[in-house]
């Protein structure tokens, strides 16, 4: 008894304890700023927007969210894991660093994922997720978490034979075998690691550590924005010669257009999820429900980079329906998640902001025959209506206190 105690022990010393300061440490924040440049990468990768066909753009489409969603699960996976374990101690700092450096090689990768770099994203990425598991699993040793973490690595492993075999195959059919791996690794998630020889684990960091999840989600959309700022500003000083007035246009479009974002996300269900989700009745599963309005909104968030990065490359001319997707879908997806957020916080779905989803989609069949820079133009407006809304919803009332569903 007094062995099992011991390596019971050992377990809990890699906890957070009741003391344990709930927001972001440094090496979190320096993982974050890893994170950067992979995304800044992905939107690299999306390169063949500008002057392919029109199959070869939809396909890029397709394969730069396949890889934007393995980013936002390497990052989601080490959120969780520092809001159960306490990021301060020496062995956790080591796991947040060398999934660092994996991000990294991601990130290095993600260019020509479904081209040379293939294995290397591929294994990378098993390497990271798997090899995680493994090591925290063993690391609690017989602390009953550890459940929690041997589902995790089987589903991991399960996936790894799709993410390996997608990276020997080509075409098509590594499209179809990456989509099928993250389709188990979000699905298993949904499904609380479940394994037949135990039940599903509904073991949620949520449920201890809400302010800590709900700080880090906060993180990651700013940098989210910030990388849409770092991607347009990239390619308005690589332009060739002095930039003329349309790419300036669209550099002030692409800044307008991330301050707005910003605004909408944070007045106020941005600023208040945290506390919502503490004061649910049931925290884990309403802050699975936010997890999953920030996944909409990065994607939105990246999609919009993507979508400026092309008009700085071409501000006039033709635009083609892949681009509409990205200029206009892209803001409509973050306002749907940020639609979704305020249901989490207060309990109500805004009809300003359906509308402004609504305009937003409306609005492709105008601008179809328009240019790119005008396509942009028109998201900062749309974004402007609904911050006013919001504004007007406020003005001359108390500070209105988050009320979740119950």
């Amino acid at each position: 008894m007094e062995g099992a105690g011991a390596a019971i022990g050992s377990g809990v010393k890699l906890l957070r304890g009741e003391r344990s300061k709930q927001e972001a440490s440094f090496v979190e924040l320096f993982f974050d700023l890893v994170l950067v440049f992979a995304l800044n990468r992905l939107v690299a990768s999306t390169a063949q927007l500008a002057s392919a066909s029109g199959a070869v753009r939809w396909a890029s489409l397709l394969q730069a969210l396949l890889l934007i969603l393995p980013l936002i699960w390497v990052w989601s996976m080490t959120a969780y894991s520092t809001a159960r374990f306490e990021p301060r101690r020496l062995a956790v700092q080591v796991m947040v660093l060398v999934t660092a450096f994996g991000v990294l090689l991601l990130g290095v990768a993600t260019p020509r994922a479904f081209d040379g770099s293939a294995w290397m994203f591929a294994s990378v990425y098993v390497a990271l997720q798997a090899g995680r598991a493994l090591v925290v699993a063993l690391a609690l040793r017989s602390h009953w978490l550890q459940r929690l973490y041997w589902g995790i690595l089987v589903w991991f492993c399960v996936s790894a034979v799709a993410w390996l075999l997608g990276a020997l195959a080509h075409g098509s059919a590594r499209t179809l075998l990456w989509s099928l791996a993250i389709a188990i690794e979000y699905g298993s998630a949904r499904l609380g690691w479940w394994v037949p020889w135990q039940g599903p684990e509904r073991i949620l960091a949520w449920e201890s550590a809400a302010g800590h999840l709900a700080d880090r989600y906060q993180q990651l959309l700013l940098i989210a924005l910030g990388e849409t700022i770092l991607a347009v500003g990239i390619a308005y000083t690589e332009a060739s010669g002095n930039p003329r007035l349309p790419q300036t246009l669209g550099l002030v479009i692409a800044f307008i257009t991330a301050v707005l974002l910003w605004r909408i996300y944070f007045y106020k269900a941005g600023e208040l999820f945290g506390s919502a989700v503490r004061l649910a009745a049931n925290p884990a599963s309403l802050g699975r429900v936010a997890g999953t309005a920030h996944l909409f909104m990065i994607i939105g968030v990246a999609a919009t980079a993507i979508g400026n990065e092309l008009v700085q490359r071409h501000p006039t001319g033709h635009t083609f329906k892949s681009w509409l997707a990205l200029m206009l879908g892209g803001p409509a997806l973050y306002v749907a998640g940020r639609t979704l957020l305020e249901w989490v916080v207060f309990s109500r779905v805004s009809r300003h902001r359906l509308l402004g989803i609504a305009a937003l989609l409306l609005l492709a069949v105008p601008l179809a025959f328009a240019p790119p820079l005008a396509v942009v133009a028109a998201v900062p407006v749309v974004l402007i209506a609904i911050a006013v809304a919001d504004a007007r919803r406020a003005a001359g009332r108390p500070a209105e206190a988050p009320t979740p569903p119950s």
